[in-house]
């Protein structure tokens, strides 16, 4: 009987097993994206982590947009990097792609594992570098900020001539989940 009530709290409870917590992402703003209409772009964000699929809304005429939209994603693997891709939103026409980035995660899920204990608001707790192998733009700061861990980045967006997109991580326990440590 797969659709017996048994079932499916086997089901559930098997995904809380495995479930770390929540990731709010943050997508903050866009800067100089590429123009993909006549003067200007109608700019949104994708956000994908294994089969979990978030967008931000479209600004309009904007290659400079200022989302500050939270998307929230299960986190069962840290090891899995988030995919993050720009769109520019057509109405006729398929949407065009400005670019795309992927975030690892992993040196945010360490940092979390540090106790924070004592330790004063605004403390940086580590830094990442950019590198050829992340599509940092800059260095990237974890952070305390109100007893909470959070990491500020800067991505360049790649397969496409310019343009960055500023993010901010933080983790969100889950009563009930496996969590971290």
């Amino acid at each position: 009987m797969a659709n017996s009530p048994g079932s499916e709290r086997t089901k559930s409870s098997s995904l809380m097993d495995n479930l770390l917590g929540l990731l709010r992402v943050r997508i903050k703003r866009g800067v100089n994206l590429a123009v993909r209409d006549v003067r200007s772009s109608d700019p949104y964000v994708v956000v994908k982590l294994d089969k979990q699929k978030l967008k931000t809304r479209v600004i309009k005429k904007d290659v400079n947009p200022e989302w500050n939209e939270d998307l929230t994603l299960s986190i069962t693997d840290p090891s899995t990097p988030i995919r993050l891709t720009v769109y520019d939103h057509d109405t006729f026409s398929k949407d065009d792609k400005m670019g795309n980035a992927e975030v690892d995660i992993r040196p945010y899920i360490e940092a979390l594992k540090v106790d924070v204990d004592g330790i004063p608001n605004g403390t940086t707790i580590a830094r990442v570098q950019p590198c050829r192998t992340n599509c940092l733009s800059e260095e990237s700061a974890i952070t305390l900020v109100d007893g909470k861990v959070v990491q500020d980045i800067c991505l360049r967006l790649r397969n496409v001539e310019c343009g960055e997109v500023e993010i901010q991580l933080q983790w969100i326990e889950l009563p009930g989940s496996k969590g971290l440590l």
